[in-house]
């Protein structure tokens, strides 16, 4: 039973990308809404030593959300 609960852990870890590898047009899953991303930008590497994407998208009704994460941050 383990196996099965690791194995599907594993599956789902390998599919999400990385915020860095988004770009306009994909769709994302944020806290259960879907998102459609207009654009993306990439800054160069700050105090914290990583690079932050800052990502533009739209909810289903319209609405216009602004992420900024680590590059490396899974996004799914």
């Amino acid at each position: 039973m383990q196996s099965k609960i690791y194995n599907t852990l594993i599956l789902i870890i390998s599919m999400t990308r990385k915020a860095g590898e988004l770009k306009a047009g994909d769709k994302i899953s944020v806290m259960g809404e879907s998102l459609h991303i207009e654009s993306v930008e990439t800054s160069d590497i700050g105090k914290q030593g990583t690079k932050k994407v800052r990502i533009s998208a739209l909810k289903p009704n319209g609405e216009r959300v602004v992420i900024i994460r680590p590059w490396d941050y899974p996004m799914g």
